[in-house]
């Protein structure tokens, strides 16, 4: 086999490396071996954090809304029931953000979502 002289690749691949180990403590942003176990724990756990910061946010959004439909009357669940049948097409983020931001309208949307599940309920 043909020998191979890494040259510049070698120098380039460890300073990269270095380079995103930069901040970490010790010897894991000097040595190269350390830094490389700590740089891979670190892209693991940042790819399993952009999935889980989705299901986070919908939880949050999901409380949000539960509190401020429970001031109207209504629970989570009667809230998203009446608004599905009222058709009011509000995804749960902005339902969220209306809730905190401006709970006039917030308290709007509640009363067609009630008016919807108790139209519902007499038939």
């Amino acid at each position: 086999m043909a020998r191979v002289k890494r040259g510049t690749v070698r120098r380039a691949k460890r300073k990269k490396l270095l380079r995103l180990a930069k901040g970490y403590y010790a010897n894991k942003s000097k040595l190269y071996r350390a830094a490389k176990e700590s740089v891979d724990t670190a892209l693991k756990y940042a790819f399993v954090g952009r999935r889980r910061k989705k299901r986070d946010f919908r939880r949050l959004w999901i409380v949000r809304i539960n509190a401020a439909a429970r001031e109207h009357g209504l629970t989570y669940g009667q809230l998203m029931n009446g608004l599905k049948r009222a058709g009011v097409a509000l995804d749960r983020k902005s339902l969220s953000e209306l809730a905190i931001a401006s709970p006039a309208a917030f308290a709007r949307i509640a009363e067609q979502a009630k008016s919807a599940v108790k139209a519902v309920a007499r038939t």
